[in-house]
């Protein structure tokens, strides 16, 4: 049952973007509406200088740098987390190599973008998501928070396929499966339009990771500083490709998990320079941040890339 939730102000929510950090230029072409083709090799948009350089490599895990950036549910301290706009803009800002993004799945099993079980903290409806079919969802509305920098529309929060068509093969993406039952159907996206070495599918179960794995996918695990004292990773390398670590786990931990043998260990959720600077001294190579915005600044500025 979904229910609405009275707000004031309700039509001013709804504004044009103003992209505050870089101002790139409109969205037009391929960002506004129809699906981009997939390019071999990244290319930014015209007239605009991304701030950390990926080169001219094919857009797989392959191509990303030594010390990965990964905008967190597209950098949500900077846009509305988990909407197209805000992916576009961490896109088109250039500030992370990676795009990462929350998944569930609706009533007819349709997989969308979203964090939470309920409608309630991020849209203008209360109400699980599993209660709405593919049609109720175009009535979901994203309300973004008032601490926002720059002025931001109310949206229909994406579909899983309508992220994957947007950049897909354009930059390399992050998305997490918040309801494993629906990893088949996520590993058939991926895999008909060619992504599985593209997309890191993310979870906290190492089963579903191992499943992930087992249908062709790149699988991440994450686990938090709690389970990471117990935790031995090393057990999880034969199928694991990306360790996604929690930054506020003590020091030992993080190094184990760096010695684990897993392929690449990165470390969340980041927001300042002080943290960043920390897990990459034990052998992170790879930052997911709330912020990408401001830690590739400091970066320019001189801070350990």
């Amino acid at each position: 049952m979904v229910t609405r939730i009275a707000l004031t102000g309700l039509a001013s929510a709804v504004s044009v973007v103003s992209l505050t950090l870089t101002g790139p230029a409109p969205l037009t072409g391929p960002a506004a509406g129809a699906a981009p083709a997939l390019p071999g090799s990244i290319r930014p948009p015209a007239g605009h200088t991304r701030p950390l350089e990926w080169g001219t490599g094919p857009l797989t895990v392959a191509a990303l740098p030594r010390i990965a950036y990964v905008a967190h549910r597209g950098g949500a301290r900077e846009v509305p987390e988990n909407s197209m706009t805000g992916l576009m803009a961490a896109y088109e800002r250039g500030t992370a190599h990676v795009l990462d993004f929350d998944t569930r799945l609706l009533r007819d099993g349709t997989p969308v973008v979203f964090h939470d079980e309920t409608l309630n903290r991020t849209t203008y409806l209360g109400g699980e998501v599993r209660g709405l079919d593919a049609r109720e969802w175009q009535g979901v509305r994203l309300r973004p928070k008032d601490a926002l920098p720059g002025s931001w529309r109310s949206e229909r929060p994406p579909t899983v396929a309508e992220v994957l068509d947007r950049f897909g093969g354009r930059i390399v993406l992050m998305l997490e499966a918040k309801d494993p039952r629906g990893l088949d159907r996520l590993a058939g996206l991926i895999r008909a339009r060619g992504l599985t070495r593209s997309v890191f599918v993310n979870s906290n179960d190492p089963e579903v990771a191992r499943r992930a794995h087992r249908l062709g996918l790149l699988a991440q695990l994450w686990r938090s500083a709690r389970q990471l004292r117990t935790d031995r990773p090393e057990r999880w390398r034969s199928y694991v490709d990306l360790l996604d670590v929690d930054h506020r786990a003590r020091d030992a931990d993080l190094v184990r998990a760096v010695r684990s043998g897993i392929g690449r260990v990165w470390a969340h959720t980041v927001v300042t320079d002080a943290q960043r600077d920390r897990v990459l001294a034990l052998g992170c190579d790879g930052v997911i941040t709330d912020a990408p915005g401001r830690l590739a600044r400091a970066a320019q500025r001189g801070a350990r890339p």
